[in-house]
């Protein structure tokens, strides 16, 4: 570990201080940890694992860290965060539907950077490996807590693990047998 990387830890720690995962108890931070660990796993650079530690720290904690995370990290680590975060340069007067909200984020993804789909995408495989732990724990009604319910969040999913497939990143296949395992636990619609 490299003294950014503890540095990153420590931002996100800051920006995430006293938010839990949805739903749950177990502490926000435990998520970017996940996903920058995925994001070695699967090949990342160091920039990308700070990226990784950094990617939900503009929408969770606020626009304002931007310039921190720049000045601190460098213009790519801030660039990487930001084709992570869903809803970035949108208009704050008009807000949009979840729907409108990851479609948009869908087609901006289609159009991003290699570099930021690996850690996008390591962030959409802990999202989904949680998903299927809580499935698996407590049923379909983990659905519950999201604004899409099952549905959406299926249909979700199913769009990223394409986008992620077509574009080659190297953790697509894991996205996808997680996906898989999720299919077969959830009752067809």
């Amino acid at each position: 570990m490299t003294p950014r990387f503890t540095q990153a830890l420590t931002l996100a720690s800051t920006a995430h201080e006293g938010q839990v995962r949805k739903g749950t108890t177990i502490p926000y931070i435990t998520h970017p940890v996940v996903v920058a660990g995925l994001v070695a796993q699967y090949g990342g650079d160091e920039d990308q694992q700070v990226a990784a530690l950094l990617h939900d720290v503009l929408e969770d904690g606020g626009p304002h860290y931007a310039q921190q995370i720049g000045d601190q990290f460098g213009a790519r680590v801030l660039a990487i965060v930001q084709a992570c975060s869903d809803g970035q340069g949108q208009d704050p007067a008009r807000k949009l539907t979840w729907t409108e909200r990851k479609r948009a984020y869908l087609a901006h993804l289609r159009r991003a950077p290699d570099e930021a789909l690996l850690v996008s995408g390591c962030d959409k495989l802990s999202n989904a490996r949680a998903i299927l732990d809580d499935l698996v724990t407590i049923g379909p009604s983990v659905f519950d807590r999201f604004n899409a319910k099952l549905e959406g969040a299926v249909w979700y999913y199913e769009a990223l693990s394409q986008l992620f497939t077509d574009r080659k990143i190297p953790m697509a296949k894991a996205l996808a047998d997680t996906l898989q395992k999720i299919r077969r636990l959830v009752p067809a619609s």
